[in-house]
């Protein structure tokens, strides 16, 4: 077959006969696509072929990467991305392809002026951008989605292979740190490396990594990176010059940091504890002891007013929102609110997240967004320089956030209607983080049901959402169970 895989051989083939001066070896990167392409590149790779850095690749895009997040439609970036990169063309062309225009900065306002996904073509698209139809008939994880999957063929990657990914990536977390998982289990031989440093979508490559948005991270991540890890590992395995001193994972500590250094990721000394949601918008380690099964809290939530990803007033998702202030959020009344206590000694979680919440609705779908976020202490002092004047106290960081959409809880490829106000059990991940909540500090837990319009709308009605019509669209109230027999929850990977 001619693919990527084989056309990646045969390019090198090529170079070896055609290009003098070299030495026999090749080394690949690329950040995003061309980390998609690199990964491809480490399949029935070339002998030549000596070491691979796939950086931010996408794996899966429905599961978790640039599309979709666990079924729920990614709408705000699919829309942008598609109507820039996917439009079709008469023939090749060295003029770019002009962006949407919007006619408006305010993002969360044209895609509700919108209105449902199914009138994008209609509106706007006019079948130029055949990409975004194919999306539109194909809402489950069917056989368009999983033949696209890049983990069913990591097998045999026998050179090392280094694999880079941004803690705070908006775009693809999923595939890089999914592909390293999946390197591990199936090629346990192989040299493979893990880093995770506090980067946006490739930042890593071009940027100092001192800070994201109001976060500082009191070093240039990215320049250490640049110079110590990649520069090392390529001129080692491609010149044999240097030594070979990195870990398994190099990964950088949020909240405290500074990077660390383990044999293993997550690293042994992460333990599983639960952090539960308890009355009066508390969370703690304790379990509720309420004996009711109907001990909840609930909101009710408008696909008409969805709960906005950002305060900023844009039309592209950008990169900020993933450490943004969640003020704005924790105010509304679709949003629930859970606090522990100010921590009396740093909190440290060091691997996945994974949300176990018990849930009810009156409709018969919704979707569920779980975000973890550490809150600064009333005193804490302003970032200097401060032109914006940003106030650090009480600021909620988002540290690590998800969507689920609800009639997949049982199966991605079999959709299935929730029973109204049945409890039911909604577990999923919210992929790794390593951050430490430091001592006076909170952790907060926020819950809500939209994200908009980085998540496209759910109607909360069982159907075909990418078919759906206005009048589709309904309140549902939703209710998060947490007695001592439904108790909702995160299991964090906790360090002692």
């Amino acid at each position: 077959d001619t693919d990527e895989s084989s056309d990646t051989y045969d390019t090198i083939e090529w170079l070896l006969k055609n290009i003098p001066g070299h030495n026999g070896r090749v080394g690949q990167w690329g950040i995003s696509y061309p980390g998609w392409q690199t990964v491809m590149g480490m399949i029935d790779a070339h002998p030549a072929m000596k070491a691979s850095s796939p950086q931010a690749s996408p794996s899966d895009m429905w599961i978790g990467d640039d599309f979709h997040h666990n079924g729920a439609f990614r709408l705000m970036y699919t829309f942008g991305w598609l109507s820039w990169n996917a439009q079709t063309r008469s023939g090749p062309s060295g003029d770019r392809t002009m962006r949407f225009d919007y006619g408006t900065p305010d993002g969360y306002k044209f895609f509700l002026e919108l209105g449902p996904v199914s009138n994008v073509d209609k509106k706007y698209f006019h079948n130029r951008v055949p990409t975004w139809n194919e999306y539109m008939e194909h809402g489950d994880y069917d056989e368009y989605w999983k033949v696209q999957n890049v983990l069913q063929h990591l097998n045999n990657i026998k050179h090392p292979i280094l694999n880079v990914a941004g803690w705070f990536d908006a775009e693809d977390f999923y595939g890089p740190m999914s592909i390293y998982y999946t390197i591990e289990k199936k090629n346990p031989e192989n040299k493979s490396i893990l880093v995770v440093g506090p980067w946006l979508h490739g930042g890593w490559a071009r940027m100092d990594g001192d800070a994201l948005g109001n976060i500082r991270f009191d070093s240039k991540t990215g320049e250490y990176f640049r110079k110590k890890v990649e520069f090392p590992f390529f001129n080692y395995y491609l010149k044999d010059k240097g030594k070979m001193n990195l870990p398994e994972a190099l990964v950088f500590e949020t909240g405290s940091n500074q990077w660390k250094s383990y044999e293993k990721w997550p690293p042994d000394e992460a333990k599983e504890k639960n952090l539960y949601l308890h009355s009066n918008g508390k969370l703690s380690f304790t379990p509720p002891s309420e004996a009711s099964d109907k001990t909840h809290d609930s909101y009710i939530s408008d696909p008409n007013k969805p709960v906005p990803f950002s305060a900023e007033i844009r039309t592209s998702q950008g990169h900020l929102w993933m450490v943004e202030d969640q003020r704005f959020a924790a105010r509304r009344p679709d949003v629930l609110v859970y606090q522990s206590d100010i921590l009396t000694e740093d909190v440290t979680i060091a691997g996945p997240i994974i949300a176990s919440l018990f849930v009810s609705t009156t409709g018969t779908d919704a979707d569920w967004i779980v975000k973890l976020i550490d809150v600064y202490p009333g005193n804490a002092p302003d970032n200097k320089p401060n032109p914006c004047n940003v106030r650090m106290g009480d600021f909620q960081m988002l540290v690590g956030a998800d969507v689920f959409r609800g009639k997949y809880r049982n199966s991605f490829e079999k959709p299935e209607p929730f029973v109204p106000d049945k409890v039911t059990k909604i577990e999923y991940d919210l992929r790794d983080k390593y951050h430490c909540f430091c001592k006076g500090h909170r952790i907060m837990v926020q819950i809500q049901s939209t994200w908009f319009p980085v998540i496209g709308r759910n109607p909360q009605r069982f159907m075909d959402i990418y078919h759906a019509e206005e009048n589709d669209f309904q309140k549902a109230t939703h209710k998060i169970y947490r007695s001592a027999k439904y108790s909702s929850h995160l299991k964090l990977k906790v360090l002692e």
